[in-house]
């Protein structure tokens, strides 16, 4: 399941203070295996039901930047979107997520650098009412100079 705002770009001179954009996607146990296999991190906290339940966690739960590669896929497709570069990105990772939970991931515009063409963005991933991840990302936007 993916549910998200439309894909696109939109270049630093109409972004404005506030603007936001999301996705919401199921996190599933193919997504998890995958993610082990593109990342290399083979952790069992992520892929062995039985070692998991033994942990803090007591179950599976999705690498943290599996959840925060949702927060980059906001940025890379929607805000600022195509042609965006990343300069960098905070992550305070709250609470777990777990194989079947759907998880909304938000950014918002809280700063612009029009000169520099930086943008700061407020970065969050929640589920259901839980913030699992919060952050900040700083960005070189797209403009229309450039083109």
């Amino acid at each position: 399941m993916l549910d998200n705002m439309p894909r696109g770009t939109i270049c630093i001179e109409d972004l404005e203070i506030g603007m936001r954009r999301y996705l919401r996607k199921e996190i599933t146990d193919r997504d998890i295996e995958l993610f082990a296999e593109v990342s290399t991190d083979h952790n069992p906290v992520h892929l062995d039901d039985d070692y998991a339940e033994n942990t803090m966690f007591h179950g599976r739960i999705a690498h943290g930047m599996l959840t925060a590669s949702l927060i980059s896929a906001v940025i890379g497709e929607q805000l600022p979107g195509h042609g965006t570069v990343y300069l960098g990105q905070s992550l305070k990772f709250m609470a777990p997520v777990r194989p079947g939970d759907v998880v909304y991931a938000e950014v918002e515009v809280s700063k612009i650098d029009h000169g520099k063409r930086r943008v700061t963005l407020d970065c969050h991933c929640a589920v259901g009412d839980t913030i699992v991840l919060k952050g900040e990302a700083l960005v070189l936007a797209p403009s229309r100079k450039f083109d």
